[in-house]
């Protein structure tokens, strides 16, 4: 997830805990409408579950020249 924050800090030229804040409320958003035993997915899409195999953060960096 700490790439993901970094990107869209950097893009939306905002602090990092702002950042922070802004994922974090998306991926609430998302995980009150799918259901629960899919949140996990949530977290592992974003890169929050601490594997760091990519997720979001490497999706929209490669969308946004990075990686």
């Amino acid at each position: 997830m700490e790439e993901l924050i970094n990107q869209v800090s950097e893009k939306a030229g905002i602090s990092q805990d702002q950042a922070k804040a802004a994922v974090e409320t998306v991926a609430g958003f998302l995980k009150e409408r799918i259901p629960a035993p899919y949140n996990k997915y949530v977290d592992s899409f974003l890169g929050a579950d601490g594997s760091g195999d990519g997720g979001m953060g490497d999706l929209l960096g490669g969308m946004f020249g990075g990686k």
